[in-house]
């Protein structure tokens, strides 16, 4: 097997097995649909792969849209924060003050405390290595995209119960 299919193979089966942390961000965010709310997609860098999922796929996430500076969030909406880094950070301080409910997914974050749910990426377990142990390619959009499918099939569960 090539080294990235390896990687990814462990990926995924690592994110398989945070099954829990999936179910919390899919309740979080599908208490936006069965309000009425919008469920705003912030994601930062390649995770803006998400987005793109959940609101042009042949199958949309219900009730998603993707998240702006000029966006303008009430209480009954939900907002995902996909950053492979800290970049999540300050929208996820701003929300957690404001009272909004969300769920966050990121390697590293100052703020994971603050979220309703969150989920934690280890980029450098996850990426190809070079022969000085400097990373090649840290797979944060396939993450997030496996992410985002599980969490969508679990709401569309949820919202059908």
């Amino acid at each position: 097997m090539n080294p990235l299919t390896t990687q990814l193979t462990r990926l995924f089966e690592r994110l398989s097995q945070q099954q829990t942390d999936i179910d919390s961000i899919a309740g979080v965010l599908a208490q936006a649909s069965a309000a009425g709310g919008t469920i705003f997609i912030a994601a930062f860098g390649e995770m803006k792969a998400v987005a793109a999922a959940a609101i042009y796929s042949s199958e949309p996430l219900t009730a998603a849209v993707e998240w702006s500076p000029s966006s303008v969030v009430t209480s009954t909406d939900r907002v995902w924060i996909l950053s492979p880094n800290k970049e999540g950070d300050e929208l996820a301080g701003r929300l957690s003050d404001a009272g909004i409910p969300f769920a966050f997914v990121s390697s590293q974050s100052d703020e994971r405390e603050l979220a309703d749910a969150f989920l934690l990426l280890d980029g450098q377990e996850d990426s190809l290595m070079k022969d000085d142990s400097e990373p090649v390619l840290v797979p944060h959009a396939m993450a997030a995209l496996y992410i985002y499918y599980a969490v969508k099939l679990r709401i569309d569960a949820l919202l059908a119960e």
